[in-house]
């Protein structure tokens, strides 16, 4: 058997693994924590389940088409319900919307805040809709290795008519003019990592999955979706060794040839690196056998870092519903202190999220479990101090929202920001997301999946095709698995004859 050994345990990896698995690779995973998932890890305290990072399910198509490539359906692991209100967006204390989920009473709400925009939703949603058929039916399984994979008529067609080269920004414009509307549909777009002026309109697709495919969640939290993955690699045969964090790739004839992590050593005819890029390219390979340098990294575009908190509270929250994002203040300027003039915010936006509206599990009966997330720069320094005066910030606003006192309540309280991304996940400058999905950071213009030097070492995640989330990388994974496949071949599964 073929021996692959993948570097991470997060989505990608996870994908990557269980599809080289069913191909009949003898595969390893190395994973630095104690716990499969990377960011979507999960920890338990004072009877609170925190998800740590993505809480978000968007793109529901993809996570059903990924079990169903093994015969499996999402509900032979997790019970899935859609969220109505999708989410809330707060303006002020007295100023608040919630985003239905069904789409005529979408549509009635938008005639309310700007009349006859209904139609304009139709329209705008209509041409999203064929993005969304494109770009993940199509241009997000491209491996993105030449521009010639681009050269097909028939998709520099589509490139042209997805509007590829304007921006969001611009794009949205088109259709409507107030200003709370354009919010709203700029929102998914901070997923992407950049400003609606530096996104290319074919990200108008986000709107699309999010109106019209939903937003919804796995009760038991989104770690949820991490055991399923778990479960069905370990099906196929994938071992995950946990605790095993890797320190070198051994190269030799241009090949990767053993994988080397603190405890031990893995032979591999196969590498894929599901870690952060920039640390497998720095740390774990010798400097001629690197894609990148360090000019190179440090000239990428960003998607921004996060300060969270994660709070138990022993009391219910008045208002909030399970999504809450606070546009109480300019949107403007915090994105100028992320991108422009990289610095602390001085007036974040700022989400909420109380998964316990949702999901009784997830924290004791008559608590609340909240997860606050802020946008912020990569690479800023953080301490505790800082981290203080943020949490009396938002917490100041938040309960200037519900009326009532809630930092009294809190019984459990972590926070985890930039210097924390970098210790467990040893992600460039800090970043949560990866890079920014601006124009020049598109497709073939994103680091490589393949290494150019290293025959057999390959990269998945974030930091690559097709980008950042956790749809995406559950594609990534695939992706550079058929990759493999195309040039390694299928492994000779081992038959027992009695």
């Amino acid at each position: 058997m073929k021996k692959a050994v993948v570097i991470g345990a997060g989505f990608a990896g996870l994908s990557a693994a269980t599809k080289l698995a069913d191909e009949g690779y003898e595969v390893v995973i190395l994973e630095k924590n104690s716990m499969a998932g990377g960011r979507a890890r999960i920890f338990e305290e004072k009877g609170f389940m925190f998800d740590m990072g993505p809480s978000w399910y968007w793109m529901p198509d993809v996570f059903e088409q990924y079990f169903a490539t093994y015969g499996k359906k999402v509900s032979d692991y997790y019970n899935l319900v859609r969220l109505n209100p999708s989410y809330k967006v707060i303006f002020g204390p007295e100023d608040d919307i919630d985003l239905p989920a069904n789409l005529n009473e979408l549509k009635t709400l938008f005639d309310t805040i700007e009349p006859g925009s209904s139609k304009k939703l139709e329209a705008f949603l209509e041409e999203s809709k064929y993005k969304y058929e494109v770009g993940v039916g199509e241009f997000v399984w491209k491996p993105s290795l030449s521009i010639t994979e681009f050269f097909d008529f028939r998709l520099l067609t589509k490139a042209l008519s997805l509007d590829l080269f304007a921006s969001f920004g611009k794009h949205i414009r088109k259709f409507f003019s107030s200003k709370k509307l354009l919010q709203l549909m700029e929102f998914p777009i901070l997923f992407l990592g950049a400003t609606p002026q530096n996104t290319p309109a074919l990200y108008s697709l986000m709107n699309y999955a999010e109106i019209a495919l939903g937003t919804w969640y796995p009760m038991g939290g989104m770690h949820e979706i991490v055991k399923a993955m778990v479960q069905l690699a370990e099906e196929k045969g994938v071992d995950i060794r946990l605790n095993e964090e890797v320190t070198q790739i051994v190269v030799q004839n241009g090949m990767a040839q053993k994988v080397i992590t603190k405890t031990g050593r893995y032979d591999a005819d196969v590498v894929i690196g599901g870690a952060d890029y920039h640390h497998i390219e720095t740390n774990l390979l010798d400097k001629p056998y690197r894609n990148y340098s360090d000019s190179y990294w440090q000239s990428r575009t960003m998607a921004p870092s996060s300060l969270l908190f994660y709070l138990g509270v022993d009391r219910k929250i008045d208002k909030l519903i399970h999504h809450n994002l606070f546009f109480d203040e300019d949107f403007n300027q915090h994105a100028k202190e992320i991108y422009t003039s990289p610095q602390w915010p001085s007036k974040p936006l700022f989400y909420v999220s109380a998964p316990s509206k949702t999901d009784t599990s997830v924290a004791p009966e008559g608590s609340e479990n909240l997860f606050i997330l802020i946008p912020i720069a990569p690479d800023l320094e953080d301490n505790e101090a800082v981290r203080e005066k943020y949490y009396d910030m938002v917490m100041a606003r938040l309960e200037n929202y519900v009326g009532h006192n809630i930092k009294e309540h809190v019984i459990y309280k972590r926070s985890f920001a930039v210097s924390d991304f970098k210790s467990e996940y040893h992600s460039f400058r800090g970043n949560a997301y990866g890079l920014a999905n601006t124009l020049l950071q598109t497709a073939f213009l994103k680091p490589s999946l393949k290494n150019k030097k290293v025959r057999n070492l390959y990269y998945t995640g974030q930091l690559t095709v097709p980008g950042p989330g956790v749809p995406p990388s559950l594609i990534s994974g695939q992706v550079v698995a058929n990759e493999v496949l195309k040039e390694f071949g299928k492994a000779q599964k081992e038959v027992s004859i009695a």
